[in-house]
């Protein structure tokens, strides 16, 4: 689908509709008014294919950590009989681990080197020859600095624990008392190049950065991946729960689409896959009614029912992006 609607409705009226639903409260900050702005560019614009971003299936039904899970040698997500288990690499000049990627900067890569993937076709992806364009490339802001909180810090750290690491997803369910098990393991870039530095990331190289990706990864990535809106993407990109939650959302419509019939999940299922890391299971329902509520705000499309416990999407729900090609919607 492209092309724009009639009319796009002005930051005004999208302004009084969103506070008009308590979505916002009065003095906006900026981060509220940029939601603003996104929503009112999603809803006078219809997507265009130059919008559509992808993740794979597997990273949607188990995703990464929020937090730094620490000095542990694997951390693990469930969702059903589908577990997704990463181990770090190791720095082999200073035989550290470089840590588990965690929070929204690797979920922003995912979905780059996914979409990146798809658009190729081939595992070696260029990255280009500036850090600061591949920031932009993101949607992360490359004057915040080079020091120890900036983007381009934050970024470089990120990429190296993503990189590095190995992701394995198993799948174990139970037959007539015995257990049927499939398993890969995948590394995720074992080759590559980054000329960048942090301190400097306006400058650019004479040789771009590229990585390559496993086989095994590429395959799983670009098998059956979930098409998403960049826009809306960059809306939520301060909230690794938001970015996680907006995927499902978009894949469960699809699947509600397809089927005829309503998707649901209650909220202890929803913080088994997306929210381990919250101990107690109120304080993940409140975040994720927060962030439920910025979704709904760039993800027009989304019918959600009345079924409380949970969230639950209805058939007539509308995909954020039309898929390229067929989603298994298993």
């Amino acid at each position: 689908m492209s092309g724009a609607r009639d009319k796009p409705p002005s930051a005004g009226k999208v302004l009084a509709h969103l506070q008009a639903r308590g979505s916002l409260p009065r003095p906006l900050t900026r981060a509220q008014r940029q939601l603003l702005d996104s929503s009112a560019l999603i809803l006078g614009k219809t997507a265009t294919p130059e919008d559509a971003a992808y993740l794979a299936r597997e990273l949607v039904q188990a995703s990464l950590p929020h937090r730094n899970p620490g000095n542990v040698p694997l951390w693990t997500r469930r969702n059903g009989d589908v577990v997704l288990a990463i181990q770090p690499g190791v720095n082999i000049q200073s035989g550290k681990s470089y840590g588990y990627p965690f929070g929204t900067i690797p979920r922003l890569l995912l979905f780059w080197i996914t979409t990146e993937a798809v658009r190729v076709r081939e595992r070696r992806l260029e990255l280009g020859h500036s850090l600061n364009g591949f920031m932009a490339d993101l949607g992360l802001n490359p004057n915040t600095g080079g020091g120890k909180r900036g983007d381009a810090k934050r970024l470089r750290d990120q990429m190296e624990r993503l990189f590095r690491s190995r992701f394995s997803l198993e799948r174990a369910a139970p037959d007539d008392g015995q257990t049927n098990k499939s398993w890969i393991d995948m590394q995720v870039a074992p080759k590559g190049q980054l000329w960048w530095s942090e301190k400097h990331p306006d400058q650019g190289t004479l040789w771009g950065s590229w990585i390559e990706l496993g086989e095994d990864f590429y395959r799983a990535i670009t098998a059956a991946p979930v098409p998403v809106d960049m826009r809306a993407l960059r809306a939520l990109k301060r909230s690794p729960l938001a970015l996680d939650l907006y995927a499902w959302l978009t894949y469960e419509a699809f699947r509600a689409q397809h089927r005829r019939q309503s998707r649901f999940e209650s909220w202890s299922q929803l913080q088994g896959h997306m929210g381990g890391e919250y101990t107690n299971p109120g304080d993940f329902r409140r975040k994720a009614k927060a962030a439920l509520r910025k979704i709904r705000e760039v993800y027009p499309g989304l019918k959600l029912g009345k079924r409380t416990g949970g969230i639950e999407v209805l058939p007539t729900s509308q995909s954020a992006i039309e898929p390229r090609e067929p989603i298994n919607p298993a």
